[in-house]
This record gives C-alpha cells, structure tokens and sequence, in this order.
C-alpha cells in the first residue's frame, strides 16, 4: 500500500511538473485579485501536519482525532494566518468546506472564515481505478459560480489528481471554474503558505 501511494506521488509531482511549468510556486498577487472578485474556488491543503506526506498511523479513526495526524503549533498559526489573509485581502466566502479528516476540519475552523461544512469528496479516493469522490470533486468545483469564493480544505492527494498539483501544507491552489479543461477549471494561481 505504501508503495502505491509512494509511485503515485512520484507519478503526480511528474505531472505537475509537465502540466504547469509556467506557473510559479507562489503567483500570489493575482491570486488575491482574483479571489477577491469572486466567483472562484480556492483549494487550500491543510496546514502544517508533521511528519508531512504519508497518511495517518495505523488504527487511524476518523471520529477520534488523537489516532490522527493533526497540526501542530505551526499548522494552526498557519489556519489562523490563512484566514487573516482571506479578510486583508478583502475575499468573500461564501461557503467553506473541508474533509472530515480531523487536521482540515481544525484548518478550516481556525481560519474562521464562516460556517464549516464537512464533505468526503475532499478526502482521496482508496482507488485510483474508481474515483468516485475526485468525479464529485471535480463536479463540485466546475459548477462553482459564487457570487464569492468557495473554500476547499483538503489534502495533497486530492488535489494532485484534480489539476496535477501537489500544494504544500497551507498552500493555497486558486481556480477559475467552468473551463474546457478535464477537471473543468483554469488554473489562476498559488499562494504559498504563510510563514
């Protein structure tokens, strides 16, 4: 299993590479501009998690966050900056919504940008070969229309397969809805994790 989440990492830091080559790991300016407009989607992967990448310990329970990875001290300081980013930058949230898993909820909830919604079509599919919750992701995003911002916290392995970008912890990934494209969006910029 480890294996397979190892090969699938190299596969999709090798495709964001091919994929996105022009866009800079941290475009930040328009991103901002463009979330404040409105109308957009921004995808944010939790904040800092030690050890990083790699999933949960074993006996991992989805109601009951100490068999969890979770933030540390600088994850949430890093929620907490987020969400202080979003109000400086003047960005509307119209809805947030975050995996179940204990580490977004608590990014989520420390940026305090609104209400948090819970959604498993932000956690990674078990399977590459039947992703369910990446077609109702990719739903979800493309049919975004606002008028503000819909807020998406989520993993790295969620993000990947959608648009072929690996984000860093408390990197925010921005996207215009409703391209041509597969996943049915544009990619308008990053914004690197606060520091």
């Amino acid at each position: 299993m480890l294996r397979r989440i190892g090969r699938l990492a190299v596969c999709l830091l090798a495709l964001s590479l091919v994929i996105t080559p022009d866009v800079a790991a941290d475009d930040s300016k328009e991103a901002w501009a463009t979330l404040a407009k409105g109308g957009h989607v921004a995808l944010i992967r939790h904040g800092n998690a030690p050890p990083g990448y790699g999933g949960d310990p074993p006996g991992f329970k989805l109601d009951d966050c100490a068999t969890q990875r979770n933030l540390d001290e600088r994850g949430r300081e890093q929620a907490r900056a987020l969400g202080e980013a979003f109000r400086k930058h003047g960005v509307r949230v119209d809805r947030i919504l975050s995996s179940p898993v204990c580490r977004c909820l608590d990014t989520a909830r420390l940026m305090a940008v609104g209400p948090v919604e819970s959604s498993w079509a932000l956690v990674p599919d078990s399977s590459p070969s039947t992703p369910v919750r990446l077609l109702e992701l990719k739903e979800m995003v493309s049919a975004w229309r606002g008028p503000g911002t819909l807020v998406l916290v989520t993993h790295a392995y969620t993000v990947g397969p959608l648009i072929g970008i690996l984000p860093s912890q408390a990197e925010t990934v921005v996207l215009k809805p409703g391209s041509g494209s597969w996943a049915g969006v544009d990619l308008v910029g990053r914004i690197a994790a606060p520091e």
